[in-house]
């Protein structure tokens, strides 16, 4: 019985292929055309763009990677996007009431539509997750370990912002703290995107619908948020995320994700070979 003839230079092709770098690469350049065929258009485009990321993500890893994906499997999704719900829930209800209490923040009734917030915060939370938590991550950490892969996802998350409306040095920074590395630790505790995804949906439509601006970007929701007082309390026209108060609320959940991770072996050295 004849053997399948190889091909000069496949061994090699599968090598840079499957170097970190090159998934990562690839895959995010699929996400990007991902988004940028499913954005800006009606809200409902943002769940197919969401569905097609994890399709996306999911052929990446398989063909070029060569990796499997348990941190996208279905047996617990649905657990896990909800307990990551509800820490994102009330990680953005704790702020915005010591805001408010601080006489940052104050609410009315609004005529806005539910469904284009929660719509839109899907297809954000699922398409961002899966680049820089899926693809950039874990790539970074099979190169250096999980604190350089955090520390430079953290970073590029808050640069990433820097093009949103009322952005600042100071917003981008405080985004690559309170999402950038809580979003990361959240990853490295539960190695589950649908964890982080949970967490991150929440975070932003619970902003949407307070009627806060989410990272710059109004829309209208059940509330609309009469703010006054310095922007360091209240975020400014920014919003939310460019409070003090949120970044210090997320170092408080942050420390301790990292610290389980640690106790669970979830925080990886640098390996040799980058795979």
């Amino acid at each position: 019985m004849s053997t399948p003839a190889t091909v000069p230079g496949d061994g090699r092709i599968r090598r840079i292929a499957r170097f970190p770098l090159t998934w990562m690469l690839i895959g995010l350049l699929g996400l990007i055309v991902v988004s940028a065929l499913t954005g800006g258009g009606a809200p409902v485009l943002a769940v197919v763009g969401a569905v097609a990321a994890v399709v996306v993500y999911r052929a990446v890893m398989r063909f070029v990677a060569g990796r499997p994906t348990p941190e996208i499997a279905r047996d617990g999704a649905g657990r896990d996007a909800l307990s990551g719900a509800g820490i994102g829930l009330g990680f953005v209800l704790g702020s915005v009431l010591l805001i408010a209490a601080a006489g940052g923040y104050s609410f009315s009734w609004s005529s806005g539509n539910v469904l284009p917030v929660v719509f839109t915060a899907v297809g954000a939370a699922v398409t961002e997750e899966l680049m820089f938590r899926g693809l950039a991550l874990q790539a970074l950490e099979a190169l250096w370990g999980s604190r350089v892969a955090l520390a430079i996802t953290a970073l590029l998350f808050g640069a990433m912002h820097l093009a949103n409306p009322g952005a600042s040095l100071w917003s981008s920074l405080a985004i690559a703290v309170e999402a950038g590395v809580l979003l990361g630790a959240a990853y490295l505790w539960r190695r589950s995107i649908w964890f982080v995804v949970g967490l991150h949906f929440a975070w932003n439509a619970t902003e949407g619908l307070l009627g806060i601006p989410v990272s710059g970007h109004v829309s209208p929701g059940l509330l609309t948020a009469e703010v006054s007082g310095p922007a360091v309390l209240t975020g400014g026209e920014f919003g939310l995320e460019a409070s003090i108060v949120p970044v210090l609320l997320s170092l408080l959940l942050a420390v301790p994700m990292l610290v389980l991770a640690h106790r669970r072996g979830g925080l990886l050295p640098a390996r040799r070979g980058g795979r």
